[in-house]
């Protein structure tokens, strides 16, 4: 009987360690142990241990990523790269340095000798430079929104209700607390909604890349969630969602990016308004040189008839 008892406990047991709840803020995460325990590969020899109750720091979001498409894995819950040398759009994503807190490291090299300094989004604010570049880490405090959402049929969305809900979806979705939306501006011709979120220069937290990284996914591609529900905002009871995102980030120190870094097209605007100006002033000295000239010619002239 006690051997019974003893094989039902271990069974039991077993049992119950089977069923570790799946980590609901990032679907690529596999959770297992006793106690539970969610983890996240970001390379061959790092598996992290994350937090589920929490949204993941952005730089391990983007290490995860980029270690899946390099081994051929799904970063999307269908498809995927059909053989290595697909090429594929990774938004940008390159392999971050990160501190044990999941905070970007404020240099970044991608693996290379070509490193750069980069913000608390781990968005680059540097011209590029070799290993010896000196960084400083430095907050992102605001990030702008810029949001387009779908054809909502019938229906005129009211800014002020409008406000209300994309306060309590980011609030629900991303756990931002509602006092850091600033501002909500509203095109409804254009369909355009822009949204600014702000901390106090100085403070830490909330890091708001965590907020706009799980965003831009939720529209962009397929939400980093367990859950596959889309991004969407309730005003009045009529659910929109959104097609198109832009984020902008204002840190609590401006950006040494040079000329140098411009693209293409401008620095070509900025090189004809030169050359206008340029143009401009040597025809203002011409014509100046040529009415001084003319008066030199006269002078003589008015003296002989004088005489």
């Amino acid at each position: 009987m006690k051997v019974i008892i003893a094989l039902f406990v271990v069974v039991f047991v077993d049992m119950v360690a089977s069923e570790c709840p799946p980590c609901n803020n990032m679907k690529w995460a596999v959770c297992d142990g006793t106690p539970c325990q969610c983890t996240l590969q970001l390379a061959d020899d790092d598996k992290r241990p994350i937090d589920c109750t929490k949204l993941i720091p952005k730089c391990f979001l983007m290490k995860a990523e980029l270690y899946r498409a390099r081994k051929n894995l799904s970063t999307r819950s269908i498809g995927g790269k059909p053989v290595e040398t697909a090429i594929v759009d990774n938004d940008g994503i390159y392999d971050p340095e990160c501190e044990n807190d999941g905070k970007f490291k404020a240099v970044q090299c991608n693996k290379t000798d070509v490193c750069w300094c980069v913000n608390s989004a781990g968005v680059r604010r540097s011209d590029k430079g070799d290993k010896n570049i000196k960084c400083e880490p430095v907050e992102t405090y605001w990030v702008r929104l810029e949001l387009m959402h779908t054809a909502v049929a019938g229906v005129t969305l009211d800014k002020t209700k409008l406000k209300t809900g994309i306060e309590n979806a980011l609030l629900q979705r991303y756990k931002l607390e509602k006092t850091y939306v600033s501002e909500v501006q509203y095109d409804k011709d254009g369909r355009l909604i822009i949204v600014d979120v702000k901390k106090q220069i100085g403070q830490p937290l909330p890091d708001l890349s965590l907020m706009t990284y799980y965003m831009e996914k939720d529209i962009k591609v397929l939400p980093l969630f367990s859950s596959s529900t889309p991004f969407e905002v309730n005003v009045e009871g009529s659910k929109v969602s959104m097609e198109k995102i832009l984020v902008y980030y204002v840190d609590e120190k401006a950006p040494t990016i040079t000329m140098q870094k411009l693209t293409g097209g401008i620095i070509a605007v900025i090189v004809v308004v030169s050359l206008i100006v340029l143009s401009g002033l040597l025809v203002l000295f011409f014509l100046a040189r040529r009415q001084k000239a003319q008066y030199s010619k006269a002078q003589p002239r008015e003296m002989e008839t004088m005489s």
